[in-house]
């Protein structure tokens, strides 16, 4: 038996997971990594840590299995996106930490970019916003403050990648600087009608060409690993972003599917086919992997979903692991008034705000940690809900289900609630670990382990669907008052 052994290297940990042709899981090995947090809203991670969590649980895995290199049809490569790397090219080592998808350290530069008139030129080149959350300002902040940056990357000396690429030079032993086309879509560098580095954007972000890596498709033979990682060489066959992996692990490949994975974040997408469009709502237009013709989703990011529940386990020590939080949410009835917005690294779609912080209203006396923990999973559903009313709005169309995956899909409460303030059916698929599976189908493809795009659908199965039981009375209530608590918690931080 052979496996499709996929990295799905998350925000908090990497993993590793190792599935069969029907799309089961053979096993899985997981292993958390340090978050530094040198200032307020900056978050950074150390890119050699990550490589060695990595390749850790790659190892685990095999041996969990009892297989070897030869048993693997393919490697496949899902990760975390927009966090920027830089490193030497000839030592390999990072010049800094890698600066995450979350920091907000750009914000002042974003700012003046937008006032400068350059978002409109962006927005219809990348499909993206400009903000914070994307590599362009991060990479440009590096080559200003790391000293010799700037003039090291002019010499051609050193490599800017996403996490997708770290783990391939790793992987390759230096011989492959590449990324795929969905991360290199997020970079804010990427002409996405034409999925090729633009000039135009490099000068406005004052970035040199050297520096970038070969862009390729999702679903491709990238090259294969050194031998001795894995005891022989195994081919990297599939490489993608958490958020479009995880579209295509929905099998959402065709025009008006639409899923949210729960994770650190919470990631909306929105198939919209092969014509390219920007947004009207404040969404972001990105690519979508396939193994076809080239595909483009709308995308509704929230920064902090899983991580609240992180949160009230590390900060506030209300539960004393992740999986309590459904428990104690479920001891009371409701959160008896009390809305939680986890605006932690400021607000994403559609509102954009870098400078909101997170806000609790409505607490009294009767307030316990119970109705803290049951707002806080409202207020991940109340977030989900916002993005999808704007996605409906710029397809002009209804979205009449949402597959789920990521961690806290396992949440049946919050399951039920998103359902319930969505008013349409939430379905939850027999493997929620669909970022994993979406890079395994992209790496099984491109190595003959899947044959085509009907032979991966066969996989997908629902576990359960969720349906609506609130009235819609109570529905413009709750998100009437989540509304106005979102108001209060806005503009919190003086830009100044």
């Amino acid at each position: 038996m052979s496996i499709i052994l996929a990295f799905d290297q998350g925000t908090t940990s990497s993993r590793a997971i190792a599935f069969d042709q029907s799309g089961s899981i053979i096993s899985i090995a997981q292993a958390e990594f340090t978050q530094h947090y040198p200032q307020p809203g900056w978050v950074e991670h150390d890119a050699n840590e990550i490589w060695e969590s990595q390749l850790r649980v790659g190892r685990e895995v095999l041996v969990q299995c009892g297989m070897t290199a030869a048993d693997v049809s393919a490697i496949g490569i899902t990760n975390q996106r927009e966090t920027t790397l830089v490193w030497d090219r000839k030592t390999g080592q990072p010049i800094h930490h890698a600066i995450v998808w979350q920091d907000r350290r750009t914000a002042a530069d974003c700012d003046a970019l937008r006032a400068a008139g350059h978002n409109d030129l962006v927005q219809r080149k990348t499909g993206l916003l400009i903000d914070a959350y994307f590599c362009a300002t991060k990479l440009r902040w590096l080559l200003a403050n790391i000293p010799g940056a700037r003039q090291r990357a002019e010499a051609g000396e050193l490599a800017f990648g996403t996490i997708d690429s770290w783990l391939i030079w790793k992987l390759t032993g230096g011989r492959l600087h590449a990324t795929d086309v969905t991360n290199a879509s997020r970079t804010m560098l990427l002409d996405i009608t034409t999925c090729q580095w633009d000039d135009e954007l490099l000068a406005i972000f004052d970035i040199p060409k050297s520096m970038l890596p070969e862009v390729m498709p999702s679903s491709h033979l990238f090259a294969t690993t050194d031998a001795e990682i894995f005891g022989g060489p195994i081919k990297i066959g599939g490489a993608a972003g958490d958020q479009q992996s995880a579209l295509f692990g929905q099998n959402c490949t065709s025009i008006g599917m639409a899923k949210n994975t729960y994770g650190t974040g919470c990631f909306a997408l929105m198939n919209i086919g092969e014509n390219y469009r920007t947004s009207n709502c404040r969404l972001l237009t990105t690519v979508a992997c396939t193994a076809g013709p080239r595909q483009y989703a709308l995308e509704g990011s929230v920064f902090i979903a899983g991580a609240v529940v992180q949160w009230l386990r590390d900060g506030l020590g209300i539960v004393k692991s992740s999986d309590e939080i459904e428990s104690l949410a479920e001891s009371v009835a409701d959160s008896d008034g009390v809305y939680l917005v986890p605006a932690f690294a400021g607000l994403g779609a559609p509102h954009w705000d870098s400078y909101a912080r997170g806000t609790i209203l409505g607490i009294t006396r009767g307030t316990t940690s119970a109705h803290i923990a049951r707002a806080a999973l409202e207020g991940i559903a109340f977030q989900v809900a916002d993005v999808l009313d704007a996605m409906k709005s710029d397809a002009e169309s209804e979205i009449t289900e949402l597959r789920v995956d990521g961690g806290a899909s396992r949440n049946d409460l919050l399951m039920q609630f998103q359902a319930d303030i969505l008013g349409v059916p939430v379905i939850r698929p027999r493997i929620v670990e669909t970022t994993a599976l979406g890079a395994a189908y992209l790496a099984g493809l491109s190595s003959g382990f899947w044959s085509d795009l009907r032979d991966i659908e066969s996989v997908w199965q629902t576990e359960k669907i969720f349906r609506p039981k609130m009235s819609a009375d109570e529905v413009a209530g709750r998100r009437g008052r989540w509304n106005e608590a979102l108001r209060r918690a806005k503009q919190w931080i003086d830009p100044a």
